[in-house]
């Protein structure tokens, strides 16, 4: 058998192999031939704005505490067991209407008793005039018979001289004028006696009359009501319970229109103030000009303005700040005692100061820069130092001039020196306050 004959599969095999790498050279090579170069992105688009110079408020922003203009303690005044509760809680009440009712039969029970002291004193008094008029009579009597036995002796003295009479019944006379005297001056001591009797009844009918207003207080004690227009609180006691005097309120009424928000500011904050109005009257005139914002728990705003009411006596020595107060004027009653905001003033007005966008300045490590956008538009990264805040704007102290444009939006995008292209930036619409 011929050698090639037996091996031509092998040969064809190897033969097709070749071929195919040396195409799939040459479709390569071709490949690389026709492929474009790749053309670079363009720069990124970002939103720039220019740094704004205007005269800017400078707020002050306190924690408050919500509390009543008046908070008045409901508390019993006599002791008994509480029959009703007259009022729903949590609503608002007017002054004197009735919120609890203590049992008022000891009472009604005392005060009759006392009437009837009352009655058996006006009594007395009563017998004691007339023991008066019946003394005054008797005294009149003694008096006239005194006078007739005077007379008698007066008359029967010349004709005993003469001895027209006999002495005995000169001795008659004179002795019938001595008892009448004595009589006279008894009538005048049962006279004495009567007006003193008539100022011990009186005495004693004052007392009884004292004790009969006593009762009758003490049973108007027994309708609690409620001392001021407001709005009252849950009960601290139920229907059965046993109170008295010297028991804890049984509830709170609180006047909440208008209410109070107490506020602290530090002793720095006090000082600035008072070298800003250094004298009394400009004091008065600054904190009448004082508007005041309440900001909710929930972050709302409340809708209507407050003012200044009154700063404590003294600085707190333990935490360094003085406790203020202002006004909040609180229609419908929704602010209640107790509830937690955030006051906030105007403070101060900061001259020139350099605004920009609080999105457009980024913070790291505790370093804060923004990107300025050259006519080049080339980026340059630039650290900043900045003041308080204004609304969705921020205070810029160092770092920037009036009029550079810097990246409001798309800050993460950017680089050092990067180009990039540049629109106006549109500001988010404020959300609406509610």
């Amino acid at each position: 058998m011929n050698p090639l004959t037996k091996h031509k599969p092998i040969v064809i095999g190897a033969a097709l192999v070749v071929l195919a790498v040396v195409i799939a050279i040459l479709a390569g090579l071709g490949g690389l031939r026709s492929k474009k170069p790749a053309t670079p992105p363009p720069p990124p688009e970002v939103e720039v704005v220019q740094v704004e110079q205007t005269d800017v408020p400078v707020f002050g922003e306190w924690i408050g505490t919500l509390d009543g203009m008046v908070d008045a303690d409901v508390k019993a005044q006599v002791q008994g067991y509480l029959l009703t509760k007259n009022y729903t809680e949590g609503s608002a009440v007017k002054k004197g209407q009735l919120l609890f009712q203590i049992d008022p039969r000891p009472f009604q029970a005392a005060l009759a008793q006392s009437k009837g002291q009352l009655a058996q004193a006006e009594g007395q008094l009563s017998q004691a005039n007339s023991n008066l008029l019946q003394s005054r009579a008797q005294l009149a009597q003694s008096e006239a018979n005194e006078g007739k036995t005077q007379l008698d002796v007066n008359r029967y003295r010349p004709l005993a001289k003469e001895s027209a009479i006999t002495q005995e019944e000169m001795d008659n006379a004179v002795q019938a004028n001595l008892a009448a005297k004595a009589q006279t001056e008894a009538s005048r001591a049962g006279v004495q006696t009567a007006r003193a009797q008539i100022d011990a009844a009186k005495a004693a009918v004052e007392a009884a009359r004292a004790v009969v207003k006593t009762g009758e207080l003490t049973l108007r004690f027994t309708k609690i009501v409620s001392p001021i227009d407001g709005v009252v609180g849950i009960a601290a006691a139920q229907v059965g319970d046993l109170v008295n005097p010297t028991s804890n309120a049984l509830t709170t009424v609180s006047t909440v229109n208008p209410i109070k928000v107490y506020f602290t500011v530090s002793e720095q904050e006090y000082l600035n103030y008072s070298r800003n109005n250094p004298t009394q009257a400009a004091r008065v005139a600054a904190a009448n000009r004082l508007e005041l914002e309440l900001i909710l728990a929930d972050g709302t705003t409340y809708p209507h303005k407050g003012r200044f009411y009154v700063a404590d006596r003294q600085v707190n020595v333990q935490t360094g700040t003085l406790r203020l107060a202002g006004i909040f004027p609180n229609p419908g009653n929704n602010l209640r005692p107790g509830q937690y905001g955030r006051v906030r003033a105007v403070t101060n007005l900061r001259r020139n100061a350099l605004l920009v966008p609080q999105r457009a300045v980024s913070e790291l490590q505790g370093m804060f820069q923004v990107a300025v956008v050259d006519q080049d538009n080339r980026i340059t990264i630039r650290p900043v130092k900045v003041g308080e805040r204004s609304g969705s704007m921020w205070v810029i102290e160092q770092g920037l001039n009036p009029g550079e444009k810097i990246v409001a939006e798309g800050t993460q995008r950017v680089r050092q020196d990067m180009v990039v292209t540049t629109r106006p930036y549109a500001a988010p619409s404020p959300s609406p306050v509610r």
